[in-house]
């Protein structure tokens, strides 16, 4: 299913005089959906742009009280895990459910609030977009009538390539096979 969501995203780049072409994309990597996000600091990007390192993606939406706050902590505490090292080759992605809501400076004033390193990417997108995004990624979610979103929560690691290599459901405390599975691919 992952490939068949994700085949029409298949990108060559063309570069100066010559026909230099960019390896294909795995069949099964998430960079293959041809979305724009836009992050916190107004910047528009393709989830392509990942490409070259391990990312830790998941989504999340600003107005949450419990969970979200949660898997901000458990992210930054699973970081903490790793050597300084490790995480500098490590990047962060999170994608809010919440688009109407979630403005560009709504992302900022997260990012400025929690201290979120420069590693750490908050972006957003049209609601199609987040509705393939969270298909790809697994991450079930809808809309409450009070504006609130009833979702599910993993931390998603994506290997240099966009394929999904593991996930975690933990929320409490740093995952430890996670965390084995992460340090695995910082050291690829």
């Amino acid at each position: 299913m992952l490939r068949w969501m994700l085949a029409a995203g298949v990108v060559l780049c063309v570069a100066g005089h010559g026909a230099e072409t960019v390896p294909a994309l795995p069949g099964n990597s998430v960079y293959q959906l041809p979305i724009r996000l836009t992050d916190q600091n107004g910047q528009d990007f393709r989830l392509s742009a990942r490409r070259g390192a391990p990312v830790i993606v998941s989504m999340f939406y600003n107005s949450c009280q419990f969970v979200c706050p949660m898997l901000i902590d458990n992210l930054r505490n699973t970081e903490a895990s790793l050597s300084a090292t490790e995480r500098a080759r490590l990047a962060v992605l999170l994608v809010t459910f919440d688009p109407a809501r979630d403005s560009v400076a709504v992302l900022k004033s997260i990012s400025t609030a929690r201290h979120l390193e420069a590693r750490w990417t908050l972006a957003r997108s049209d609601d199609a977009s987040v509705r393939k995004l969270a298909a790809v990624l697994g991450i079930q979610y809808r809309r409450l009538d009070n504006g609130d979103y009833n979702h599910s929560t993993a931390l998603i690691l994506l290997d240099s390539e966009g394929r999904i290599k593991g996930r975690t459901n933990e929320i409490g405390e740093v995952d430890p096979q996670f965390l084995k599975l992460l340090r695995s691919e910082l050291d690829h």
